[in-house]
């Protein structure tokens, strides 16, 4: 038998949702990071989490913005165990995340930015199965780039539980994709070695295993989820398959390149802090 459901305990994990997702929403809008959302949401609630993803995802969709694809974090089992999580996490990504190779992102546009390189695989054909193998990610996908993530918390300091993170987007905040497609077949994404370099200087180093043993599995990971969900990945999409290395603190001015065997370099530029016509 299934046990009975309060109304009166969905209204108020509804009303909690919206609070939260009204805090974040403001902390988007305003540029001033906000207080954690765990206080308003049912300790270690997931489900609510991503209730308020969703809240704040239908909002930006019926402000004109367009699904490019889809991230994939918490791919590090280092931070799950730091986070609570057995589990990655995901979010959507929107055509005005999307950033080009090298050009200039304004200082302000993504709150308390982070770096972090990745794989990124874009689509060929829609993952509709129930259950995915790596061959159908494989079969699936037209090609690979390299790619930065530009990581941000609207949620003061970094404070964060895994709660916090889906609930902003899994602190998702812009991307950059490189410019040379490769085919999967020129690449054991397992293997790759990751170089990310702050003006020069290297900041972050790793391989593709770091990211749930390989790229693919994480990939497989979301296709599984999404068709769960009802909204599977689809032909175009670009997935970001999750961190190679550790993050990098972002500072004004900063210009990133990441170099990942195999698929080349990417770059990311930031503004000055105060520059005119900077945005949030």
């Amino acid at each position: 038998m299934t046990p009975a459901v309060d109304p009166a305990v969905d209204a108020a994990v509804d009303a909690a949702v919206a609070r939260a997702a009204d805090r974040l929403d403001t902390a988007r809008r305003t540029g001033v990071p906000c207080d954690p959302v765990r206080d308003l949401l049912p300790a270690g609630d997931l489900a609510a989490a991503y209730a308020v993803q969703a809240v704040l995802h239908a909002r930006r969709l019926a402000e004109g913005r367009r699904v490019t694809g889809w991230k994939i974090g918490l791919t590090s089992a280092a931070v799950q165990a730091q986070l609570g999580v057995g589990t990655p996490d995901f979010g959507p990504l929107t055509d005005d995340t999307a950033a080009l190779d090298g050009a200039e992102i304004p200082w302000g546009a993504v709150l308390q930015p982070r770096a972090e390189a990745e794989v990124a695989l874009v689509l060929q054909h829609d993952l509709t199965h129930e259950r995915h193998t790596v061959a159908d990610v494989i079969r699936a996908t037209a090609f690979a780039l390299p790619a930065i993530e530009v990581v941000g918390s609207r949620i003061r300091d970094w404070d964060i539980s895994a709660v916090d993170t889906i609930a902003d987007n899994a602190s998702s905040g812009a991307y950059v994709l490189g410019t040379r497609p490769v085919p999967l077949r020129e690449l054991d994404l397992r293997t790759v070695g990751m170089v990310l370099e702050r003006r020069g200087e290297p900041v972050s180093t790793g391989a593709g295993a770091a990211c749930l043993g390989n790229p693919l599995h994480a990939a497989v990971w979301l296709a599984d989820t999404l068709v769960r969900l009802g909204h599977p990945l689809q032909a175009g999409d670009t997935v970001l398959t999750g961190a190679l290395g550790p993050m990098a603190a972002v500072e004004p001015g900063d210009v990133f390149e990441a170099r990942i065997d195999g698929l080349g370099s990417v770059r990311a530029a930031f503004g000055r802090a105060g520059r005119k016509g900077e945005t949030r």
